[in-house]
């Protein structure tokens, strides 16, 4: 979660004080558009918004027109690829 844009550092006695204060220096060094990407903010922004958008479909299909049907299940699918497809990790092979 990034900081306000008027944040302001935390005293060191609080929990999680250090974290948030380190973010708040990256976010002022890099720029606060540069900073969500370096710490894959979008990423799960997206995965997040695809999850929502599956839940607000609910478990059972809306329309009663098979048509309409399919293109629903076909909705959900593509719902379904795009947060499998963020949550996969990145590998790369080693000698």
């Amino acid at each position: 979660m990034p900081p306000r844009r008027n944040g302001k550092p935390w005293k060191t006695r609080t929990a999680g004080a250090d974290e948030r204060n380190e973010t708040l220096r990256a976010v002022r060094h890099l720029g606060r558009r540069l900073w969500k990407r370096w710490s894959g903010y979008h990423s799960r922004s997206l995965a997040e918004t695809a999850i929502s958008r599956l839940k607000r479909l609910g478990e059972r299909l809306a329309a009663h027109d098979p048509v309409r049907q399919v293109a629903e299940v076909q909705i959900r699918c593509a719902i379904l690829n795009t947060y499998n497809r963020l949550g996969m990790p990145n590998t790369v092979a080693l000698a």
